[in-house]
């Protein structure tokens, strides 16, 4: 083996090491969420329902989104994203892409700010769906490990 071939394997070799730290570095936390009906009034009951499931996972600051959900009342019209205190609603902030239809799947690939990846590890982000006759929203979920 040549000189120069031995320096392109060490090259090679320093590459490959490289690579494998990073994908370490990087490994992928996994967030979930059951989804379920928002909090409701009498006057919801007519219009609200269903269930779900979401799984986020993050890597670097990527974040990856894949759900379903069935049993709504009226068709799926959005899915968001949404900050806020735990237990209380806040702004939507991403969103994401949904079924058009009473069951299908949610899904989306986001890149997160800082301030956004530490809001999601500090259980500060939802899931929330939205259908036709629930307007203000029909389901959702917080993301926690």
């Amino acid at each position: 083996m040549t000189i120069q071939q031995r320096s392109q394997c060490v090259c090679l070799a320093i590459a490959i090491v490289w690579m494998a730290q990073l994908a370490f570095s990087q490994s992928a936390e996994t967030f979930r969420t059951r989804l379920s009906v928002v909090p409701i009034n009498v006057e919801m009951q007519a219009t609200v329902a269903g269930s779900g499931s979401v799984t986020a996972t993050l890597v670097g600051r990527r974040l990856t989104v894949m759900g379903t959900f069935e049993g709504l009342k009226s068709p799926a019209t959005v899915a968001r994203i949404h900050l806020a205190t735990r237990g209380i609603r806040g702004p939507a902030i991403l969103d994401l892409t949904v079924t058009k239809a009473t069951s299908g799947s949610i899904s989306g690939s986001l890149d997160l700010t800082p301030a956004q990846v530490e809001e999601l590890r500090n259980s500060r982000l939802y899931v929330q769906l939205y259908s036709e006759r629930a307007p203000d929203g029909n389901l959702w979920g917080w993301l926690l490990r």
